[in-house]
């Protein structure tokens, strides 16, 4: 069996293989195999129990997460396999981000790790509030634009626009109730 989306393999341990650890429990979970080669050849490791007592050790304490470690025997030779769910929340390594991708692992950084966070966390770019923001910081050409394209697309009425009309006192609370950037718009 070839490596995948769900399975590693590593002829032996190194701690750095944490980040695939990290990077199977950021994605939709999987198997590290230690003892068989990236061809799929079983090479078998030595000192198998030690890998028993540390490996589930290591994994705790350097990501917060309990993974099953089995030892296999494959053609009389040990092999570990680490069982590592999906997790629910955001899993880092040293601040690292990792991400199972194909039969890679990524590091996630940039947007793709922003997308990664919010959706980790089940929030949006929109729902983030604004802090500190006042009536000086926005655009008035801009919510005209907004507005304009709202009533044309049919997603307004006229009865949308008040807001529009009274928006200046209601803006200079926002910046003490940190409301999220979709709520500017919608607020009547």
């Amino acid at each position: 069996m070839s490596e995948s989306q769900d399975i590693e393999y590593k002829s032996s341990w190194r701690d750095e293989y944490l980040k695939w650890i990290c990077g199977f429990a950021n994605a939709q979970g999987g198997k590290l195999y230690i003892g068989v080669d990236d061809n799929g050849k079983v090479c078998g490791v030595a000192d198998s129990k030690r890998f028993m007592e540390d490996i589930p050790n290591k994994v705790r304490d350097a990501l917060g997460l309990v993974v099953d470690v089995d030892l296999m025997k494959k053609n009389g030779l040990d092999v570990v396999r680490i069982s590592v769910d999906e997790n629910p929340y955001p899993v880092n390594y040293k601040g690292e981000y990792h991400y199972r991708s194909g039969s890679t692992k990524q590091l996630l950084q940039g947007a793709a790790l922003t997308n990664f966070l919010l959706r980790k966390t089940g929030k949006n770019w929109d729902a983030l509030p604004l802090e500190n923001v006042s009536v000086d910081d926005l655009d008035k050409e801009s919510f005209d634009i907004f507005y304009r394209e709202a009533m044309r697309s049919g997603r307004m009425s006229a009865d949308d626009l008040k807001f529009h009309t009274t928006m200046s006192p209601a803006l200079n609370i926002i910046r003490f109730l940190k409301m999220p950037f979709a709520k500017l718009f919608l607020t009547p």
